[in-house]
């Protein structure tokens, strides 16, 4: 569904990366909903002692399995009701785990002598409905998360790289730089933070490689080569302007706890922080890619 003020402003722009307690509260009760109406009977059926079919959800197994597959979880004695919003990646497990379980309850037999319905379950309308509810919590609050048709949460990149990081095709002729950037592009989306970390160490590794595929023997004519078929032009200003920019990044690479981790290097303190420089070496490897006929 959209809201008026969605129709009306485009939406609340989406930023914000820390789930806030309201939000929480709602994804709690959005999982305490489908215990209750017995769609996650689908997997952990309740059955009818008369064995006459599933009638609910067994919530005892549910909680079963869930601790046992993210056991954080099971530090709260009813985790639904917890005060604090839970780890960021132990709630989006807890989302995505749902998603695998759930299905849309349909009553298809009223037992009588037990006053319930016996249910068949449609699970691929019960995941759609409970995508869908999630996603218009994470956007309705600005997150940047989505709950992916396949049940995956992914993280919606910040504006300005998020369409050329979707759109762009790996194709550089290097199978091994193309797993590297594919590898950094999966890992950016993820939304731990942690995981973008990596993303951003995979990305460095690859403008290393990408500097290697040009003929020659010496990295340094390789890369000049690079630039020129890049610029169009050896003696252009914007050809000067892509090796400074080359140069400034290569040195952010060896300053920074990015590829390396000795003490001399400082770290990155901020999220926004790795947002930035990935997306400023993505833009650069994106032109070269795409100026030497390698994708892009």
């Amino acid at each position: 569904m959209s809201y008026f003020s969605d129709r009306e402003t485009g939406g609340v722009p989406l930023t914000i990366s820390d789930i806030p307690y309201t939000a929480w509260r709602r994804i709690a009760g959005l999982v305490a909903d489908r215990i209750g109406d017995g769609s996650f009977g689908a997997s952990f059926p309740e059955d009818c002692p008369d064995g006459r079919g599933p009638y609910g959800t067994d919530e005892k197994r549910f909680w079963e399995a869930v601790f046992s597959e993210i056991p954080n979880l099971a530090n709260a004695d009813d985790p639904l009701e917890a005060d604090k919003v839970p780890p960021l990646v132990d709630l989006m497990d807890l989302i995505e785990f749902c998603w695998h379980k759930v299905g849309k309850p349909e009553p298809y037999d009223y037992h009588s002598y037990f006053m319930h319905e016996h249910l068949d379950f449609d699970i691929k309308l019960g995941r759609i409905e409970f995508r869908d509810a999630v996603n218009l919590i994470f956007r309705r609050n600005g997150l940047i998360y989505e709950l992916t048709d396949e049940g995956e949460i992914q993280r919606i990149a910040p504006a300005g790289i998020r369409e050329p990081l979707i759109q762009t095709i790996f194709n550089t002729g290097d199978a091994e730089l193309d797993r590297m950037l594919e590898n950094a592009r999966l890992k950016f989306l993820d939304p731990a933070e942690s995981v973008r970390r990596e993303a951003l160490e995979k990305l460095w590794d690859a403008w290393e490689r990408l500097k290697t595929l040009e003929p020659g023997q010496d990295k340094l004519d390789q890369v000049k080569i690079l630039l020129d078929r890049a610029a169009g032009s050896a003696g252009s200003r914007f050809r000067q302007t892509l090796e400074s920019d080359a140069k400034e990044l290569t040195r952010i690479g060896n300053s920074f706890q990015i590829r390396h981790s000795e003490t001399s290097q400082e770290s990155l303190r901020l999220s926004d922080h790795v947002d930035y420089l990935f997306h400023r070496l993505f833009s650069l490897i994106r032109l070269l890619l795409h100026a030497t006929g390698r994708g892009g």
